[in-house]
């Protein structure tokens, strides 16, 4: 293969390619970046078609300044994505990251002992579960529960420890 047969672009690339990484290692400030980069050049390079280009050495430097640009383009985007998203979906606790999700085990942990909690309330007799549901998940308090319910206050109360009761002794604290 003689020098007629190497596109001339590709010449110049082969020519300036220690340039290049040069003079994009001092703009990215990093030397694997402006490898990479000066790698782009030459996929970009390489699958031009052999037209004629009037100064090869200013198109590279062209061709090289664009994709930088284009890249730092795209990191600034990816960044601000980034915080969006964190934004709305990390909370910082004194300066470290906290998902406002809870951990898969813990929600599942939750979720086993809620099971246990319904189980247990659900085999309660039946006076002691309406003051249980009436108090805890109505919010009545004592004398409205027994008011609702047709008993004394001091019921309402009984009915409530052995509901805590029963529920501590099966599912604990």
């Amino acid at each position: 293969m003689d020098d007629s047969d190497v596109h001339p672009l590709l010449a110049a690339y082969l020519e300036r390619r220690q340039d290049l990484v040069r003079y994009f290692r001092v703009r990215l400030r990093s030397e694997e970046a402006a490898e990479d980069l000066v790698q782009d050049i030459y996929l970009k390079v390489a699958v031009r078609p052999s037209e004629p280009v009037d100064n090869p050495t200013a198109y590279l430097y062209r061709l090289g300044t664009n994709l930088m640009l284009d890249r730092i383009k795209a990191q600034r985007r990816a960044v601000k994505r980034e915080t969006e998203w964190r934004g709305a979906s990390v909370d910082l606790i004194q300066g470290q990251d906290a998902s406002a999700e809870p951990a898969a085990d813990d929600a599942l942990a939750a979720r086993q002992r809620l099971a246990q909690i319904i189980e247990t309330v659900n085999e309660l007799p039946p006076a002691v579960r309406e003051a249980f549901r009436l108090h805890k998940l109505e919010g009545l308090n004592h004398a409205e529960t027994a008011a609702a319910m047709g008993v004394s206050r001091s019921s309402v109360e009984k009915y409530i420890m052995t509901s805590l009761k029963r529920i501590l002794a099966k599912v604990g604290r």
